[in-house]
Order: structure tokens, then C-alpha cells, then sequence
């Protein structure tokens, strides 16, 4: 495995060859090796899989929460070298961004609810970032989990948008046997908060079930979403909660297409996202 350094430049592809990236912020789990471990199914054995480390400050709308993320770059290359990577690239700040940086990427649909509406900024740092990992890479697929249901979306259109050479790849979400969905996050927690996370998984699963017994209405299935969470004894506050059209990311009042309910849940200052398809 080899890592690339802000001060060298990223090796040219062999052409004949897929070389596949997996964007991450470090602080590698479950999730992330997951994903890692796709993209060397994809690149095969002839092929190269990339792993990019940066904590990306543009996507932080809140400075104690880019102040607080984890970081483990140590531990996080032992794990990049036990299950495949070929390259690390783990650029810095000053690599990434000029002091006088005035160009970036803009979405303007998929964008405006759920982490878009709450947190300013975001996407816009998330797909400059993600654009120009690709152009550094040359990549010619990209991994991405789908605990960050509308991260995937708002990726693959600008991929789609910006006419782009790459081709995106979804992963399923990798969950604690409670059930809670891994992130980099879930460290933050307390032990009393940790027990009581996995309801935000429950209370989705209880609204599929209800979705499939046959309740299409919106507002009835999102009030047992918010009812489950609500019970909480650690003081679990909802920071949004929806279910939108699985394309398009907007509001329905009644589900007869594919659709999504995703949430974000504070624990006192760990914010967790997670989601679940109705089909």
C-alpha cells in the first residue's frame, strides 16, 4: 500500500485497468472497511483501490463539530492496508484549497431538505470535495454507503449533471447488532446514550412495518417515527424528520412511489443520520 502525502503528486492511472475510490474523513470503522472492501471487489485483481483521509472543513457548518471529529490517521492506514487498499491519499487543508478559493460546486434541488436545510453549506463542500477528489484520482468509480441516503443522491446527480466519467456505487448501510448505524460519531456517545441510540433504527423499522401492512399516508407514518424517538430517556431530539420521494428528495403526503424516511437525531451535541426505504 502506498500513501500519497500533500507534497507528492497523485501516480497516473494504467488505463487498462478500473481504479476505484472510496471518499472517507478518517476515523475508519466497520462502515468505511465495508466500503473498501466493495471497491476491491470492483477494481478486481488487476485493478486499484484508492482511499482518500481528509477531514474537509468546508462541509462543517458547526466549528466544535469539525473541532471535535475524530482523528486516527495511524489506525486508520493499519486498517486501509489490512483489507485492500492499494493507495491513501491524506491531503491537507493547503493542498485542497488555495487561501483565495472562490470556486465551488453548487446543488440546487436535491440539496434543499434534510441535512441541506439544517446544516448551510454542506453539500457545497461535500461535492467541491468530492469533485476534486475525482479529477486528482481519475477514478473511475466511486463508493459511497447509504446511511447518507441523500449524499449518494446528490452525488450521483452531479456526477450525472456535470456529465462526469465515473460511475457511483451505492453500499448498504453496516449496523452494531443493536441495530445502530456505525459512524464516526457513535464514539462521542455516552454509554446511557449508546444503549439508547438503536431507537432511531426501531422506530423506522416500525414505520416500514406499518407502511407494509398498508398505511401510505405520510403524516401517520411519520408519527410513529417521532413517537418511538420521542420516548427516549436520554433526551434524544430530532433535528429533522421526513419522507420524501426516493428520486427526487421532495415531500410526498402519501406514498404510492418509492420513497425514503430519513432522520438526524441529537444526543446532546452527537448528531446521527440514518434511514429506510419504503418500496
Amino acid at each position: 500500500m502506498k500513501v500519497i502525502t500533500p507534497q507528492q503528486n497523485f501516480p497516473s492511472k494504467n488505463t487498462s485497468y478500473p481504479r476505484v475510490i472510496v471518499p472517507t474523513m478518517g476515523a475508519l470503522h466497520d462502515g468505511h472497511l465495508a466500503l473498501i472492501r466493495r471497491a476491491q471487489e470492483l477494481a478486481g485483481a488487476s485493478g486499484e483501490v484508492v482511499v482518500t483521509i481528509f477531514v474537509n472543513p468546508t462541509q462543517f457548518n458547526n466549528p466544535n463539530d469539525l473541532d471535535n471529529y475524530p482523528k486516527t490517521l495511524s489506525a486508520d492506514l493499519d486498517l486501509c492496508r489490512l483489507n485492500g487498499a492499494d493507495l491513501v491519499y491524506t491531503p491537507d487543508n493547503h493542498s485542497m484549497y488555495h487561501p483565495d478559493h472562490s470556486v465551488s460546486v453548487i446543488e440546487k434541488s436535491l440539496s434543499k431538505r434534510l441535512c441541506g436545510a439544517t446544516r448551510p453549506g454542506h453539500f457545497e463542500g461535500v461535492c467541491t470535495v468530492v469533485l476534486k477528489f475525482f479529477n486528482i484520482t481519475a477514478a473511475d468509480i466511486g463508493v459511497f454507503g447509504k446511511k447518507d441516503f441523500q449524499q449518494l443522491a446528490i452525488i450521483q446527480r452531479m456526477v450525472r449533471d456535470l456529465q462526469l466519467p465515473i460511475q457511483i456505487e451505492g453500499v448498504e448501510t453496516v449496523r452494531e447488532p443493536s441495530g445502530l448505524a456505525l459512524s464516526s460519531r457513535n464514539t462521542r456517545l455516552s454509554k446511557e446514550q449508546h444503549l439508547d441510540a438503536p431507537r432511531i433504527r426501531n422506530a423506522l423499522l416500525e414505520t416500514q412495518k406499518l407502511y407494509r401492512s398498508g398505511e401510505k399516508i405520510t403524516k401517520k407514518l411519520l408519527a410513529i417515527t417521532c413517537n418511538v424517538i420521542e420516548a427516549s430517556s436520554e433526551g434524544a431530539k430530532i433535528d429533522y424528520l421526513e419522507l420524501l420521494n426516493a428520486t427526487t428528495l421532495q415531500p410526498v403526503e402519501r406514498v404510492d412511489e418509492p420513497a425514503i424516511i430519513a432522520a438526524a437525531v441529537f444526543y446532546g451535541e452527537v448528531r446521527l443520520i440514518d434511514n429506510i426505504e419504503l418500496s
